[in-house]
């Protein structure tokens, strides 16, 4: 049980603690179900884009979403 709970806070705790971090501690800005579906798909879209930055860099990204 103990690897379990590891892997899991290895794996996600970290988006998601970083995802409530640049959101803030407000509540999510939208309302209806459609709505907050969108925000949150921004905010993990935004997070994943930072993260690729990060890896490969800005040029290798730009290069691979061209093609």
């Amino acid at each position: 049980m103990t690897n379990a709970i590891t892997l899991r806070h290895q794996t996600l705790e970290h988006p998601f603690g970083k995802i409530k971090q640049w959101a803030g501690t407000h509540q999510l800005l939208t309302r209806t179900l459609k709505n907050v579906k969108t925000e949150v798909s921004l905010h993990i879209l935004a997070y994943n884009f930072k993260r690729m930055i990060n890896i490969i860099g800005v040029n290798r990204l730009i290069s691979a979403l061209k093609s």
